[in-house]
């Protein structure tokens, strides 16, 4: 039976924050819950054919979420198999650092049952899935160094 291939983007997005203590360098991070399956995760999304990673990455947070963002860096991917309609899927999501510039409604909320901005020390024990947590692991010290104006 062949294998599905199907290519995603999404946004591990930061901003500034006057909360938190001084570990977590007043900043926040977004975290969403998929209204189906009910995982915590960062929001992303399916690529259109006529769009770059970056593009499906900004669209995707944004009408998932509301929030308007701007590309900081290239962070990552995940792959991960599962089953839809009797077919093996094979799923690669590339994952972009972002930096809120703005926010406002969003346009596919069906699909996001929640959203949460949380400090860099409570995103781990949030995320739901393994692949999702080591990518986190791997991005949090670089989110820690950054300035956000």
């Amino acid at each position: 039976m062949p294998i599905k291939r199907i290519y995603s983007a999404g946004g591990i997005v930061v901003r500034k924050s006057t909360k938190g203590t001084k570990s977590t360098k007043g900043v926040e991070v977004l975290v969403t819950q998929h209204s189906k399956h009910k995982g915590w995760d960062f929001p992303k999304g399916h690529r259109e054919i006529y769009e770059s990673e970056e593009q499906t990455a900004l669209r995707e947070v944004e009408e998932e979420t509301g929030v308007e963002a701007e590309i900081i860096d290239k962070v990552g991917q995940t792959q991960y198999f599962y089953y839809e309609e009797g077919s093996r899927v094979l799923k690669t999501v590339v994952f972009y650092l972002m930096k809120c510039i703005g926010e406002g409604e969003a346009s596919t909320a069906f699909e996001v049952s929640g959203k949460v901005w949380l400090p860099l020390d409570k995103v781990e024990g949030k995320l739901t899935f393994k692949d999702t947590k080591q990518l986190w692991l791997k991005v949090k010290p670089k989110i820690a160094q950054l300035t956000l104006r």
